[in-house]
């Protein structure tokens, strides 16, 4: 399934409380669940929050599946970037 980096711009999402933060990701992981329920797949795997904007990955089968979730949960997709190769520390060993 391809993975999509989805940033979103929040202002002073950086500096939300916990409480704010648990809120939003409740809110993602039910309408994740609702699509889910439509034989929809789409998963979130993590978020980066930063100043103003959150990173979030996301798998799914296509890109329209992350902009409906955006869409369903109120949450920007401001730019939405297919991920095409993963590289790390071992991928510089022979």
């Amino acid at each position: 399934m391809p993975r999509f980096v989805i940033e979103r711009d929040i202002p002073e999402i950086g500096s939300a409380e916990r409480d704010a933060l648990r809120a939003a990701a409740q809110k993602s992981n039910g309408v994740l669940t609702g699509m889910q329920a439509e034989k929809k797949n789409i998963q979130w795997e993590h978020s980066y929050v930063a100043e103003d904007k959150t990173f979030c990955i996301y798998l799914a089968d296509s890109e329209a599946l992350v902009h409906e979730h955006a869409e369903r949960s109120g949450f920007p997709a401001t730019v939405v970037t297919e991920v095409r190769k993963i590289i790390d520390p071992v991928t510089a060993e022979g």
